[in-house]
């Protein structure tokens, strides 16, 4: 698994292969250590990165033997005087030491949770992901909102938009028509922001530079993003419009799965048109193909 998250994430000029790969491995290795340790605390958030990486955490440790090492939890969704609240990294030293203390030992059904969780959101169909979702879990409280904002990344069975997508074509409609501004106006439509700046201007990269595409260019030129430029001003001016497929899109006259077939991953599950192109239906909150 590591070796195919290194190759996602690597990206020229930013970060090599063998460089992610190593930063993997090192945290594998710290893991496989936890046993020399009384106690291992794991510090997270309530989006959706967070609340996977806790699944994937509490799935592993479920595997271990953890009788002489106590496994807390520290998972947060706010802090006094922060708002918006996006996450730890927002903290200053005296912030996060004020944390220290209000960890939770991790019990045994937070495990077997996690760890069926886990399996499923690896399983190569959302089926067990959305049985997953009918299960108690009070236990971790912010999984359940992370999971479903998941799901709704998934085709809509209507106009095989991702939620992100069709929020990209709505706010350039509406006259947000500039990446960073762009970027700065999605962050406030979610509950738990989870997209990076740069895996946003890739979403507008698929969207624009590509066959029928429902994005252009104020110029004509294709979309650039970082690193392939720089993010000074040449980036930063560029201004987006929908094409006549972008408007029929977002009007439910056309369908992106039937124009431009995804071949992406959503956990273990793999959208390409020649397995199948599971869709969201988000009028019924479901998942159908």
């Amino acid at each position: 698994m590591a070796e195919i998250r290194a190759e996602f994430l690597a990206q020229p000029g930013v970060a090599s292969y063998t460089g992610v790969l190593e930063r993997f491995r090192q945290r594998d290795r710290v893991l496989e250590s936890f046993a020399q340790f009384q106690q291992v605390i794991i510090w997270l958030e309530h989006d959706l990165y967070d609340q996977l990486q806790l699944l994937q955490l509490l799935a592993w440790f479920a595997d271990q033997d953890i009788q002489q090492t106590e496994i807390k939890l520290i998972c947060i969704d706010d802090f006094p005087g922060i708002d918006p609240f996006y996450g730890l990294g927002q903290l200053d030293t005296q912030q996060i030491l004020s944390l220290q203390g209000s960890e939770q030992p991790v019990t045994q059904q937070q495990l077997d949770l996690a760890k069926q969780g886990w399996l499923a959101f690896t399983s190569e169909t959302p089926i067990a992901l959305v049985d997953f979702l009918d299960e108690g879990l009070s236990v971790f409280p912010f999984l359940k909102a992370a999971l479903f904002r998941h799901l709704e990344e998934y085709p809509d069975s209507q106009t095989g938009l991702s939620r992100h997508e069709r929020q990209i074509l709505e706010m350039v409609v509406s006259g947000i028509q500039k990446p960073e501004q762009l970027f700065v106006a999605h962050q406030k439509l979610e509950q738990a922001p989870y997209l990076g700046d740069w895996g946003y201007w890739s979403l507008i990269e698929r969207l624009t530079n590509t066959k029928s595409a429902l994005l252009k260019t104020e110029t004509g030129n294709p979309f650039l993003r970082p690193p392939d430029i720089p993010a000074g001003e040449a980036f930063r001016s560029q201004i987006l419009s929908l094409t006549d497929i972008g408007r029929k899109m977002l009007q439910g006259e056309l369908d992106w799965m039937k124009i431009n077939p995804s071949n992406r991953w959503m956990g273990g599950v793999h959208l390409n048109a020649e397995k199948t192109i599971w869709r969201w239906d988000a009028n019924n909150q479901a998942i159908s193909r």
